[in-house]
C-alpha cells in the first residue's frame, strides 16, 4: 500500500527481511526510500533466514524532500530471503516505502 511505510528507530545499522514462499530467481530489486545513505542487500537460499551472503551494496544519492528510487540488477540471483541492511543515513530516521522484486 502506498499509504504505509517502514521507518527506522534512529540507530544504524537497521535491517528488515523479506521472505518468499520458496526459492525464487530474482533479476532485479527496486526500492523507494527516504534519507538512506548506504544500503546493502543480502540473500539466503536456506529454508530459514540464515546464512546470508551479500548481493550488492550501494551509496545512494541524497534527494532533498523526495523519495529515493533505486534499482539493483541482480542477474542469476536465487533467494528464499532478502535482507536489506541500512548501514547509514542522511538523518536520524529513514523510511522505506516500497520494495519490488522482479523474477521467476
Amino acid at each position: 500500500s502506498s499509504e504505509t511505510f517502514w521507518t527506522t528507530t534512529g540507530m544504524f545499522p537497521q535491517e528488515f527481511i523479506i521472505g518468499f514462499p520458496k526459492c525464487v530467481k530474482i533479476s532485479k530489486v527496486a526500492i523507494q526510500c527516504y534519507l538512506v545513505r548506504t544500503l546493502r542487500i543480502e540473500r539466503s537460499v536456506s529454508k530459514d533466514p540464515v546464512g546470508f551472503e551479500q548481493c550488492v551494496e550501494k551509496d545512494l544519492q541524497h534527494t532533498e524532500g523526495q523519495l529515493q528510487m533505486e534499482e539493483f540488477p541482480l542477474p542469476d540471483c536465487q533467494a528464499t530471503y532478502l535482507r536489506f541492511i541500512i548501514e547509514s543515513a542522511f538523518d536520524h530516521f529513514v523510511s522505506v516505502h516500497r520494495v519490488m522484486a522482479e523474477g521467476t
